[in-house]
């Protein structure tokens, strides 16, 4: 029996069992054309190559196209990366009985935008420093805030080292149940980084472009 997603859903970051084989092919007979297939759902290679479109698409209409697409050249494997993690925090909520409603990420959404001057600008910051796509915004806070309210029904402090190796470890044990299945084509799942390889996301990243306008300010000339 499949856990229910909703349609906001796909995602990434997880961890196999230290028995089974830490990476098992998606594209061949049991998954064709498939990038993974996360507790036997596939996310595929049109979802994936369409959500990297989106920030290129995005990233080429803005006038430091050249240096944000040079600064995201991994994008193909870090988006498939977040589309696993995203699935597997819901997973996780849903199995500690959390929910973010459609009010709760609009109102957060909100206020950053406020804070960071307006929505044009609160999504510049997310594209140059996330590579998030302006279509794509809702959904990484979704999942924000289902790994802010999950960890505080767990008393996890996300302040501290230890707190964040603690919400490492529990989502990296839900993953681990999922059966994560990725093409070999996208790398290897590690699991001491509960991820991709080579691909180093924290679980609660910070949406409200702050860190954007710092690294814009503190480059030359700015």
């Amino acid at each position: 029996m499949h856990r229910r997603r909703s349609a906001f859903t796909v995602s990434s970051a997880a961890a196999l069992a230290v028995a089974a084989p830490l990476l098992t092919g998606c594209g061949n007979d049991a998954h064709p054309g498939s990038a993974a297939v996360v507790d036997g759902d596939r996310i595929t290679m049109s979802q994936l190559q369409s959500r990297v479109g989106e920030v290129r698409d995005a990233q080429n209409e803005q006038p430091q196209a050249a240096q944000l697409v040079q600064r995201s050249g991994q994008l193909t494997r870090a988006t498939l990366d977040t589309m696993i993690r995203e699935q597997v925090v819901r997973a996780a909520a849903d199995d500690a009985g959390v929910s973010v409603s459609r009010r709760e990420i609009q109102k957060l959404r909100d206020e950053l935008e406020k804070g960071a001057g307006g929505t044009k600008q609160f999504e510049a910051a997310l594209l140059q420093q996330q590579a998030i796509a302006p279509s794509e915004i809702d959904k990484r806070i979704r999942m924000e805030l289902e790994v802010r309210k999950l960890a505080e029904s767990e008393g996890i402090d996300l302040q501290s080292p230890e707190g964040n190796e603690a919400l490492t470890a529990k989502f990296a044990a839900t993953a681990e149940k999922m059966k994560i299945d990725v093409n070999p084509r996208y790398g290897k799942w590690s699991t001491k980084q509960a991820s991709l390889a080579a691909v180093k996301e924290p679980w609660l990243n910070d949406v409200s472009g702050k860190d954007a306008e710092r690294e814009q300010q503190a480059q030359p000339g700015a």
